[in-house]
């Protein structure tokens, strides 16, 4: 790769949300280079500069220009380097299907998990249910497919990322039970096969450090 194709990804070890950019980046055999940001601390000039607009992680920078929010850099990602493994499907109908079930990821299940785990209690008994009712929605658009993406890991599988890896962490550190293997046992074989793969597993963070973190930023249910 010359100096003009040189990749950068700016972000924070234990996000899912920058994790879907390596995962990505992994997946298309892209080389790059990974530049940990300080987000809750001091913010360098660099992600001000490349991210004005929200200063926030995830950022990649390509030719010197920069792209930010996760999913939309996935999809350039996809758009600029054509590869064996294709992440988003060729069809238009497929496509925004992909898109869409990514965007109910964002906007209903992840909201939905982190309300459960550590919303206020008077209201912890609602949001489970809701969290619940989402991941059954995704239970079924799953099906008996290997991968939202069919046979090999896309879009949407990037996008659920949070569902396959820090939604048992999330569990474990608040002590709030939403998705168990009798409940949800495609979507629990599914989070087996995505963390069990070798591009995924690379960049994933250890989990006893994300659930200190998530115990010290946020405390346990249970223990309340």
């Amino acid at each position: 790769m010359n100096q003009e194709e040189q990749v950068k990804l700016m972000g924070l070890w234990g996000s899912p949300f920058s994790k879907r950019v390596e995962m990505a980046l992994k997946l298309k055999g892209i080389p790059y280079e990974y530049i940990e940001e300080d987000v809750y601390g001091n913010k360098s000039p660099m992600l001000l500069k490349y991210n004005p607009v929200h200063k926030k992680v995830p950022v990649l920078i390509h030719n010197g220009r920069s792209i930010a929010e996760s999913l939309v850099i996935v999809e350039y990602i996809e758009d600029t380097w054509k590869t064996s493994h294709t992440i988003l499907p060729q069809d238009p109908y497929e496509r925004a299907m992909a898109r869409f079930w990514a965007k109910y990821v964002d906007d209903k299940v992840m909201l939905a998990v982190r309300k459960a785990c550590w919303g206020p209690e008077s209201e912890r008994e609602k949001e489970v249910k809701e969290a619940y009712e989402c991941l059954k929605c995704l239970e079924k658009e799953l099906g008996d497919k290997l991968f939202f993406g069919g046979e090999t890991i896309g879009f949407v599988d990037i996008a659920a990322d949070f569902i396959g890896y820090w939604l048992g962490i999330f569990q474990e550190a608040s002590g709030v039970t939403i998705m168990t293997a009798e409940e949800f046992p495609k979507l629990q074989r599914w989070s087996e096969d995505f963390v069990g793969n070798d591009f995924i597993k690379e960049v994933l963070p250890p989990k006893e450090k994300l659930v200190a973190v998530l115990k010290a930023m946020f405390g346990s249910v249970t223990s309340n």
